[in-house]
């Protein structure tokens, strides 16, 4: 097999010498370049699989490798180094086009765990002389890396513009390292998204692992993300695998991360950043191999603003960002939405497709659907439950529990004009009954709302609600 050819430019010669002689270890042909212009050179004669580039050069920036191979249309992967600390670089290279980053000083495990990555990601060996390269024409953008992207985006239906848009955007960015933050109302399809993203990707083969970040206890949330081992707490009797160990090499699907608490989000951070973790009880870090996607109905943003989120972290996980659009945005894929909704639940119960009728359809174009494709989906589960001779009908009980949560009819009771301000009011109304109402213990005043101890405490505090201490003190241990 012809080896992979790799090209490292870096103007320091002792980090050159030390990249160029762990590559030639791997048994990778190498050439280096000082700067730019010499990099650019080196491009003109030669293809290679993978540019290793500083980001600051003596007559320019690596970027201009990145820009140079983009403009090409050029297929090799590059990796950009980076200073110790400098976050906006690294995302400026990864939106640029950089398969990863990686901060100085590098660590040459995680380096060879990178450049193997990028290997990885190539649908084939590309190392040819310049000569031969196959014209445009012959690779067109959008080509598919993973063995299983047309699966993947089958589950994304609807042919509206809205929906193109992220079909398109997720072909395009699956061969990255770059994370992902996935934004969207809740039921607009995030997770599926994510893994369509997954399988798009050269980690197709690998674990996707989905994690619900606000349904996990606080005190539990080093261990799950990032594993623990034998005696590190009480019942811990074997080593366990967290999040991070069981994606190694895959995907791992952050939901609703903006529920993170701020200590986790450090934590969180630290390992995105330097691709290890420390299992609880343990003295020693792991190296792990992952891609994070992130997923969140809430305006981040407005979080880090609020100081609920952290800044860093929040340009960390949008690198890339793909919005996905309410169904009110996109009705024209309500017929098709309909129809392969009906055949998934016809499949799972074991019956025939049941007819859509335009009369329904008609009667779901009419509801607000402010769940989104969850709510709808509900509503053609309902209706396929309780059909009868007349074919699939809508029902009441569930078309005046969607008028209900959304509110009154139009003129029936005047907008507010602070729409958050309003919700905090009614928000705060109901916390300060349940805790009247259990004696002020926040546990079960959290038991009687559906919440977590956490969730309820999070929210006594954003809303500054008075506890008496005592009370305070003794849901601890109720």
């Amino acid at each position: 097999m012809t080896k992979s050819h790799i090209l490292v430019v870096d103007d320091e010669p002792d980090l050159r010498t030390l990249y160029e002689l762990t590559l030639l270890r791997q048994g990778f042909a190498v050439e280096t370049a000082e700067d730019l212009a010499s990099a650019l050179a080196c491009l003109e004669r030669q293809r290679f699989d993978v540019v290793i580039t500083d980001m600051r050069l003596p007559d320019g920036l690596g970027l201009d490798i990145l820009r140079h191979l983009k403009a090409e249309h050029r297929h090799e992967r590059s990796v950009v180094i980076t200073a110790h600390g400098s976050a906006e670089n690294a995302v400026e290279s990864l939106k640029a086009g950089a398969f990863d980053y990686l901060t100085k000083p590098v660590e040459l495990q995680q380096f060879r765990a990178v450049i193997t990555a990028a290997l990885c990601s190539l649908p084939a060996p590309v190392s040819t002389p310049l000569p031969l390269r196959l014209p445009d024409a012959a690779t067109p953008s959008g080509l598919p890396y993973g063995s299983n992207t047309n699966q993947s985006l089958h589950h994304l239906v609807g042919e509206s513009a809205s929906m193109q848009r992220v079909r398109d955007r997720i072909v395009k960015v699956a061969r990255s390292m770059a994370p992902v933050l996935i934004t969207g109302e809740s039921g607009t399809g995030k997770e599926l998204a994510a893994r369509a993203l997954h399988g798009s990707s050269h980690r197709s083969d690998k674990p996707f692992v989905a994690v619900n970040c606000g349904a996990i206890p606080e005190g539990l949330l080093e261990a799950e993300f990032f594993g623990a081992k034998k005696g590190a707490y009480t019942g811990s009797t074997q080593n366990r695998e967290g999040f991070f160990q069981s994606a190694h090499g895959g995907t791992l699907f952050l939901d609703e991360v903006g529920d993170l608490p701020v200590a986790m989000q450090s934590k969180l951070l630290r390992a995105i950043q330097e691709r290890v973790v420390r299992p609880v009880g343990s003295v020693q870090e792991e190296a792990v191999d992952v891609r994070i996607v992130s997923a969140t109905h809430k305006n981040l943003a407005a979080e880090v603003q609020a100081g609920r989120f952290r800044q860093d972290l929040f340009y960390r996980l949008n690198v890339i960002d793909i919005p996905m659009p309410a169904l009110r945005d996109r009705r024209d894929d309500l017929p098709a939405l309909c129809q392969t909704l009906l055949r998934r639940i016809a499949a799972e119960s074991g019956i025939s497709v049941p007819p859509l009728s335009a009369e329904l359809l008609a009667r779901l174009q009419a509801e607000p659907l402010p769940g989104n494709v969850r709510e709808l989906e509900n509503l053609i589960h309902r209706a396929v439950a309780l059909r009868d001779h007349q074919g699939l009908q809508l029902d009441p009980p569930a078309t005046a529990t969607i008028a209900a949560v959304s509110g009154p009819a139009s003129g029936s009771a005047p907008l507010p004009d602070d729409l958050q301000g309003h919700l905090d009011s009614a928000e705060r109304a109901i916390l300060i009954q349940a805790l009247q109402e259990t004696g002020f213990n926040r546990t079960a005043a959290a038991l009687r709302l559906g919440l977590s101890l956490r969730q309820i405490r999070y929210r006594i505090a954003r809303l500054n609600i008075q506890v008496p201490l005592n009370s305070a003190e003794a849901d601890e241990t109720n």
